[in-house]
């Protein structure tokens, strides 16, 4: 059984479009008002028979376009319809109007040469219209195929983008932890009265990171947070050799950031800056905003023992410069510069997206 909505919309298939009507409405009443001109004929009788003849063929275009059979291509269809339709339509017309003089009409050889000229007019003028108008839904089916694929392709490159970000993030998730387990377990081994404390900061520290490690959405500011958290578990752990501030920016606050990328900067700042020093130094985390061009910069500057020439960027860091790029695009980058007398400045630049959420 046939449902409601399923026969409203077979039944709307065999009607034209509104821009098709208003189109065939527009050239009636021109080409009527010009035969009007020519043949001093009253304007609405001329206009009733052009315009019955032109709804005539539009319907037929329409209803040939829905209901033609599949060994026929549509344009075929549609084209001998509005031929087939033609002569109906305009001896439909002459019916109508001559009524019962109709055969006597037909008899005057002025008329009959006036009638196969209309037969002849509307077959022209049909053709060519059902040839522009399907020239015209060729090219809005195209542009619908080209927009399609561009969402898919949309769609795909951000599941991608999506999958990549998760594969960079996970190999982060067990380096950090990793390393942090390993600054406890130096405590114990050493006999340190700093470990249970460490211990325990480091459970209340990981209790509160743990949900975030999975967080695509991260802001700046929950990153912010969890550095300072971490610094402050890296200071109970080295008290007389570890200073820091932590500094946000209220127009970053919210902007979208890689999860753990500066937490990553932040602990090569304290594994290969501060931990090798005797004398330990410094760790300073800022933000900065351009308003009038955009531009973000956030940095992670030590006073530690510095980069040797011969350093080259370890996973850590190229893991951060893939996952910048992957959400900020190619304009982003990470740069590494040497502080006087000593210590390393890591800065990340990227442009303010439009939607900082």
């Amino acid at each position: 059984m046939t449902s409601a909505p399923a026969t409203t919309r077979r039944y709307a298939a065999l009607l034209p479009s509104a821009r098709q009507a208003l189109v065939v409405t527009v050239f009636t009443l021109l080409l009527s008002w010009l035969l009007h001109l020519l043949s001093g004929t009253s304007y609405l009788g001329v206009f009733g028979r052009i315009g019955f003849i032109g709804a005539a063929l539009l319907l037929a275009y329409s209803a040939a376009g829905a209901l033609h059979p599949r060994w026929l291509s549509l344009a075929a269809a549609r084209v001998g319809a509005v031929v087939l339709m033609a002569p109906v339509a305009a001896f439909l017309t002459a019916l109508a109007t001559q009524q019962g003089q109709f055969f006597t009409y037909l008899a005057q050889t002025q008329t009959l040469v006036g009638h196969f000229l209309m037969v002849f007019l509307s077959i022209v003028f049909g053709v060519s219209f059902a040839l522009l108008a399907m020239r015209s839904e060729r090219r809005e089916r195209e542009r619908a195929d080209r927009l399609q694929a561009e969402l898919v392709n949309s769609s795909l490159e951000r599941e991608l983008l999506d999958a990549r970000l998760c594969l960079l993030q996970a190999q982060i998730e067990p380096h950090f932890l990793f390393n942090t387990l390993a600054n406890v377990e130096a405590l114990v081994a050493t006999g340190s009265p700093q470990a249970g404390p460490v211990l325990r900061q480091l459970i209340a520290y990981l209790r509160a990171a743990m949900p975030r490690l999975n967080d695509g959405a991260a802001t700046l500011e929950q990153e912010l947070q969890l550095v300072r958290a971490y610094l402050a578990l890296m200071q109970m752990r080295m008290p007389d050799r570890l200073q820091f501030c932590v500094a946000g920016c209220v127009q970053a606050a919210t902007l979208r950031f890689p999860p753990m990328a500066l937490l990553t900067l932040v602990e090569n700042a304290v594994r290969h800056g501060i931990d090798p020093g005797v004398a330990g130094g410094r760790i300073d985390v800022g933000t900065e905003v351009e308003p009038a061009s955009g531009k973000v910069r956030v940095w992670v500057s030590d006073t530690g023992v510095g980069m040797a020439v011969t350093a080259q960027p370890g996973t850590g860091l190229n893991n951060v410069r893939s996952r910048l790029l992957a959400v900020y695009g190619p304009g982003a980058r990470l740069e590494l510069h040497a502080v006087a007398p000593q210590g390393v400045r890591a800065e990340l630049h990227f442009i303010l997206p439009g939607d900082t959420h």
